[in-house]
Formats: C-alpha cells, structure tokens, sequence
C-alpha cells in the first residue's frame, strides 16, 4: 500500500484557534443544510453507474499479486447518489471520496477490503457501521444524521471525523481493536460527556460538550434606559 501520499488531506487544521475552527463548522454545517434545503425529503432514486464510475476512476496501480494493475482512487462526490451498490465489483479500491451525496446505506463498501481512505462527508447517512477493514486508516463520515458510534472497528484507522452528526453518547469504540486511532473530530454534535472515550494511541480530540455550550454567557445587550440593570 504505497499510494498514500495521493490521499487528499481530510484531518482539521490542528494550527487555527478554537474560534477560527467553530466559525468554519458553523458555515460548514448551513451550507450542507442548504443544499439539502433545496430538494425534497425523499430523494428520486439516483445509483452510481458505469459510466460516473469511469469518469471518477484514477490512479492506476498494480494489484496485489504485482501482475495486474487497476485504478485505485474513486471520485464521485455531488452527483445525487442514493445508491452504491456498483462499488461491491471494486474490490482494489483505496481511495474512495463519495461525499455530498443522498447515501443511507454504506454496505457495499464491506467489500472493498484493500480500502485506506475514505471520505462520505454530507450525506445522509444515519450510522457510520460497516465491516472490519483491515487497511482503512482514515475515515471521515462530517456533516450526516449519525446518531452512535458503534461498528466502527477497522484496526488500523488512525483519523476519525464525525463533525456536524447527532451523537449524544459515544459507545462501542473498542479500545482492543482500535488500537491506532490517534484522532477523533467529534465537533458540531450533542455529546454530554467523554465516557466511551478510551482510546491507547489517542492524541488529538476534537469536541465540545452540550452542557458546555448551554453554560457559555450571552452577549449582553444595550439596554434601554427604563431597562437598565441598576
């Protein structure tokens, strides 16, 4: 797996301040909404074809056995995809951006078992649970409806984003299979506490906790004469 230096940069800017990276959320997050704004809840079914498949396709590199070679980076993001399904017959896919799309259902990427990276930002996806991978090392799931953590347990994923879900509580991240997960961007959600947050590699956590933005002050107002504190 020597391709990684073409994988696209999906982790946070580690460098900006706190309030450079709420203000970026925060515009980030209303333009996922309105664009969903714009169209209906229900989606006209949209699935990935041959066609988008050859017009996203790059990287071409030897396969396995070192005698063939296939295309390994997919790119099919913003195309109204609600369905996938096509990827099953791709198994030596490592590199697959299918962001700012419709997809509810992530299955058919169990299948791509030579997987490193990952981008399904903008979706709307309620669960970021798919089969163990044994080689993702980056997978980033902002900006969708997921509401847990669980089935998320590939053993050498190293960068976790679910910026902008509806996670309330953290759960199911296995310390004894993520054993190389060194950061985890959990921003934009409902999270009431850090339980469930036990991670050996852990390095850099991204997070801010529901009762912390119910306790930060609100602008004080100028105030009319007759409403003055005094």
């Amino acid at each position: 797996m020597s391709d990684e230096d073409d994988l696209e940069d999906s982790e946070p800017d580690q460098d900006d301040s706190e309030k450079e990276e709420d203000e970026k959320e925060t515009e980030e997050g209303e333009d996922y909404r309105k664009e969903g704004e714009e169209f209906p809840e229900e989606w006209l079914p949209t699935p990935l074809t041959e066609d988008m498949m050859k017009e996203g396709l790059s990287l071409l590199c030897k396969t396995g056995n070192g005698l063939a070679h296939a295309y390994v980076k997919l790119e099919v993001k913003e195309r109204d995809l609600t369905d996938i399904y096509l990827l099953r017959s791709y198994i030596h896919l490592r590199y697959v951006d299918i962001s700012e799309n419709h997809l509810t259902d992530l299955s058919p990427l169990n299948y791509l078992t030579h997987l490193l990276w990952l981008k399904a930002d903008g979706n709307r996806l309620r669960s970021a649970q798919m089969n163990e991978l044994p080689y993702l090392q980056i997978a980033s799931f902002a900006y969708n409806q997921i509401t847990d953590t669980e089935g998320i347990s590939h053993p050498r994923l190293e960068t976790l984003n679910l910026k902008g879900n509806s996670i309330h509580m953290v759960t199911g991240l296995d310390p004894e299979k993520l054993i190389s997960l060194h950061t985890v961007e959990l921003r934009g959600n409902q999270l009431e506490s850090t339980l469930g947050i036990n991670l050996p590699k852990l390095k850099n956590l991204y997070l801010r906790l529901k009762e912390e933005k119910e306790q930060e002050p609100e602008p004080q107002r100028d105030l009319e004469p007759e409403q003055s504190l005094i």
